[in-house]
């Protein structure tokens, strides 16, 4: 696939180099000049782009920046993508980095104000797992101790791209439903950080509670 990545951070650098190395095509951007990617493309492959052109005609987009710089992207940076593209969203809001969201604070889902900002559907996944897990620990389909990721969205072909992206990168997908229920994947709930196998996954989305953690609100 044609695979855009909008971030060039912890988990955006992550996906870069598994994607690539799966033989993915993949333009990155961050929010600088694409030669400050200079190092990152000469590794893995991978062209760097411009922000606004890292969508363009994309099977797939990713997008994986702190929550806070979510609208500071150029108007319509997704919507180049091919239709039906999937945009998939990594992000997790954090106030003691990005400041307080209203909305967020308020109970809107975060994946849900990330969809508003971008003006788009999203999924959400690859949210919840600490980058060099995400980098090493990929398992064959089958083999034991393989950890499930939850990917929440809306149902149809996309979703189904997204899902069988996270089985080709080595990890169980796990459907967690649409994107309004994905806050039972947020920071701070069961299924976050926990490296669970499929089963483990399902049981802590359904345990996870509506009320957001204290240690994840704005003071």
């Amino acid at each position: 696939m044609r695979i855009g990545i909008i971030g060039a951070g912890l988990i955006a650098g992550t996906l870069t180099r598994r994607l690539t190395a799966l033989g993915h095509e993949v333009r990155v951007a961050n929010s600088r000049d694409p030669e400050t990617l200079a190092d990152l493309a000469a590794e893995t492959g991978a062209t760097a782009v411009w922000a606004k052109d890292a969508a363009q005609d994309a099977d797939l987009v990713v997008v994986s920046i702190p929550q806070k710089a979510t609208p500071d992207l150029p108007p319509g940076v997704v919507t180049t993508a091919k239709p039906g593209a999937p945009v998939v969203e990594t992000n997790n809001y954090y106030p003691q980095r990005d400041g307080r969201i209203d909305a967020i604070e308020d109970g809107m889902p975060e994946s849900v104000w990330v969809s508003e900002q971008l003006g788009v559907p999203v999924y959400k996944a690859f949210n919840g797992i600490y980058w060099e897990h995400l980098l090493q620990n990929g398992k064959p389909k089958g083999e034991p101790g393989r950890i499930a990721l939850p990917v929440a969205g809306g149902d149809g072909p996309g979703k189904d791209t997204v899902l069988a992206l996270v089985d080709e990168l080595g990890f169980d997908p796990v459907d967690a439903g649409p994107i309004e229920e994905s806050w039972r994947q947020q920071p701070g709930t069961p299924v976050y950080g926990a490296d669970l196998d499929a089963d483990g996954v399902q049981k802590a989305l359904a345990l996870a509670p509506p009320e957001r953690p204290a240690e994840f609100r704005a003071a």
